[in-house]
């Protein structure tokens, strides 16, 4: 019988001896893992959806239009979190139609969705128990917009993903570093007030519970681990929290650091690996310039890409992972249903088969 642990997953999927306490992480036979892993890896394509209270700005700042990315505007504008936080007054995504988006994904030929639960704002989609940072303080007070999505993807027959960002300018744990000349520079690294670190694991933690028990999700999917107070530790120890939680919830790389973890699946952000990768990997693109809706973005893909790089990366043994950024009302461009409509005809007229890593020989699996 072979035997996938964690114990011994330290040499193949965390790089550096010493790097984490490998042994605390969580212990699953490779018979347990492919069978967790199996609608993911059958899977070919799947709808990103970026949307929150920068959906409602739209790329724009008091009349000027924001470079890079929409969902990065506070960052972009140097807003402060007090005067940010001020958005939720206005925000009212009305015209969300979950029944709509996921028959989109399906008519796009797509077979799961991932939705932005909270991204790197801390605004929350949800009714959340840990902060008032959420939609019950919006317009929609009296919807829950994930439960809807949630309902809407099953009746879809689509998997249902929540995204989860690791850091939060709103939190008053932390603060952006405001060194350096570049967004992302300046906030995409936090720092906390000291003796606060804990504070806020336990926050987060508690929140993906939360998310968990209100909604259970198919896939949890992480990001912003790039900051340097995120380590192998802290995210060996959310995933074991997430085992324990949800066992059949699969999670992606990013949920520890990145360029040294690869539980339970490897995530390419705007590219994709250019040749045969061994375990199993999605790549996230974004159909336009921006992830979240951004009003003088045009910059569209053709259908005729889509379908290329889907190919590509079907290929090599991964999955599409391909955004659509609502506007401010909840509802996707038409421009981007447009797309996905016209890229579903092309994989009709000529389907893709995807090449299936075949996981038998991964260092740490071992006969008994």
């Amino acid at each position: 019988m072979k035997t996938l642990t964690f114990l011994m997953l330290a040499s193949c999927m965390l790089v550096g001896a010493g790097a984490t306490h490998a042994a605390d992480l969580k212990q699953e036979s490779l018979e347990a893992y492919k069978a967790r892993m199996d609608w993911f890896v059958r899977a070919q394509y799947g709808m990103f959806i970026h949307f929150g209270l920068y959906s409602h700005l739209g790329g724009e700042w008091k009349g000027e239009k924001v470079g890079w990315y929409a969902e990065w505007i506070q960052a972009s504008r140097n807003i402060p979190a007090k005067e940010y936080a001020e958005i939720i007054n206005d925000f009212n995504p009305a015209g969300f139609d979950a029944d709509f988006i996921a028959r989109t994904a399906k008519d796009a030929g797509m077979t799961y969705l991932v939705i932005t639960a909270k991204h790197h704002e801390g605004f929350c989609l949800w009714d959340s128990a840990y902060t008032d940072f959420d939609i019950s303080r919006s317009a929609l007070k009296e919807r829950d917009l994930l439960a809807e999505l949630s309902g809407a993807c099953r009746k879809h027959g689509i998997r249902f993903g929540l995204y989860y960002s690791i850091i939060d300018w709103n939190h008053p744990s932390q603060k952006p570093s405001l060194t350096g000349d570049r967004p992302m520079q300046r906030w995409g690294q936090t720092r906390f007030d000291k003796g606060r670190k804990q504070e806020y694991i336990a926050y987060q933690t508690h929140q993906i519970k939360e998310l968990i028990q209100k909604y259970d999700p198919d896939l949890l999917w992480f990001d912003g681990d790039w900051v340097s107070w995120w380590t192998l530790d802290d995210g060996s120890e959310l995933y074991n929290t997430i085992r324990e939680a949800g066992p059949d919830i699969i999670v992606n790389n990013r949920v520890a650091k990145r360029s040294s973890f690869q539980l339970d699946y490897v995530t390419q952000e705007q590219q994709h690996f250019a040749t045969e990768f061994p375990n199993h990997w999605e790549g996230c693109y974004t159909m336009n310039k921006s992830w979240g809706y951004k009003k003088h973005d045009q910059n569209w893909k053709s259908a005729q890409t889509i379908y290329d790089k889907l190919a590509d990366i079907n290929q090599k043994g991964g999955n599409l992972l391909l955004n659509v950024g609502p506007d401010g009302n909840g509802k996707i461009q038409p421009e981007a249903v447009a797309l996905l409509l016209e890229t579903a005809e092309l994989l009709k007229a000529k389907p893709i088969t995807k090449r299936i890593p075949q996981i038998v020989e991964v260092p740490g699996i071992i006969e008994k």
